[in-house]
């Protein structure tokens, strides 16, 4: 079971919640058990779990990565200007494995599945796959 879902960013760094289109996802493949991978398909943007509840969290997060990598920098190298998003997306990473139990993503009473924008606003595509237990 493979998809390959498009989003539209909206800002240069943004953390878009994709957890319900991955359970409404789950849900119509029917899977009761094993595991989905979620993947960015950029080398600028990343997918993460993290807290989906309180959006402070997200601008925090934000935040400091800005600051760690910030957007402009004078030894950059890299002639798109967009070194701190290529960071700033390794650091994150660009895969989340994400278990599935009795049909549902197991996932942590604050937790959410996270597409993360580094070099928007752009057109992003993330992939799913899934594979059952048994």
């Amino acid at each position: 079971m493979f998809q390959t879902f498009q989003l539209r960013t909206h800002h240069r760094d943004e953390m878009i919640d994709i957890t319900d289109n991955l359970a409404t996802y789950l849900k119509d493949q029917g899977v009761e058990d094993g595991v989905m991978f979620v993947q960015s398909l950029h080398t600028t943007a990343g997918i993460t779990v993290n807290e989906n509840a309180d959006p402070d969290v997200k601008h925090d997060m934000l935040m400091r990565l800005d600051e760690v990598y910030p957007w402009e920098h004078s030894k950059y190298r890299h002639g798109e200007g967009n070194s701190a998003s290529h960071l700033k997306t390794s650091t994150v990473g660009t895969t989340q494995a994400i278990l599935i139990h009795h049909g549902e993503l197991v996932l942590g009473t604050w937790q959410g599945v996270h597409f993360c924008e580094f070099d928007g606003p752009r057109n992003r595509k993330y992939s799913v796959t899934i594979i059952k237990n048994g």
